[in-house]
């Protein structure tokens, strides 16, 4: 079982919650999901550090992510959690100012064919920057948003698989989503059984290493083109 911490109500924002890498929040917000679950979470997650650490200058983006970085490790010494981790939606800001002197446990990161190369390519730094073994390394949001979305629906992903097999664009795409950063793990929806059942049967499908370093590459030639 794993949790999040950072983001929090505010009557001053009309509802809206607002992020904070503040230790005395981020340890309070701990407290709260023990009492809330009834048990510790195995994992705590530091909600997406980017979305405070883009608008700080590097020293302070630092000195903020340390901070709640040792908050986190003084949690999981007290007993509230037995790991802590990083979910980060964007890790570019979060790569290029956290300290391997104080890693988290787990990464969860976006993965799959939505992922651009700039956001892949921190993530992979990540990993490697702080030595994340493979079995912590999770990913989320394989569809980027949702499998309805038209543009599942106009590409066929068939190139990817080994020998005859046969599935869904949505069954390919999620096992694509292991591959792209490697992850061991993907979050998904549960609200419908039919569409879970699909995405369990996905995780046994042989994809072409090949066809996936191409496509690595493919995506780095078109992000230096632009620019990105």
């Amino acid at each position: 079982m794993s949790t999040k911490v950072g983001y929090f109500p505010n009557g001053d924002t009309g509802g809206r919650a607002v992020h904070s890498l503040a230790p005395a929040q981020l340890r309070e917000a701990i407290e709260k999901s023990v009492d809330d679950l009834g048990r510790r979470p195995d994992v705590v997650f530091l909600h997406n550090p980017e979305h405070t650490l883009r608008e700080l200058l590097a020293a302070q983006a630092r000195d903020h992510l340390d901070r709640a970085s040792i908050a986190l490790i003084e949690a999981v010494a007290a007993g509230l959690c037995g790991a802590w981790g990083i979910a980060s939606w964007d890790p570019r800001p979060v790569a290029d100012v956290i300290s391997s002197d104080l890693p988290p446990a787990v990464l969860l990161l976006r993965s799959g064919l939505s992922v651009g190369a700039p956001t892949l390519a921190a993530a992979e730094k990540l990993c490697r920057t702080l030595d994340i073994p493979l079995g912590e390394r999770w990913g989320m949001s394989p569809f980027g948003g949702s499998t309805t979305d038209p543009a599942w629906q106009a590409v066929n992903l068939a190139s990817f698989l080994l020998d005859e097999q046969r599935a869904s664009t949505a069954q390919i795409a999620f096992r694509l989503a292991y591959e792209l950063p490697h992850v061991t793990r993907v979050a998904v929806g549960t609200t419908r059984t039919a569409h879970l059942r699909d995405l369990v049967d996905a995780t046994d499908l042989e994809v072409s290493a090949t066809a996936v370093r191409r496509y690595r590459e493919l995506l780095h030639c078109r992000s230096s083109a632009s620019g990105a």
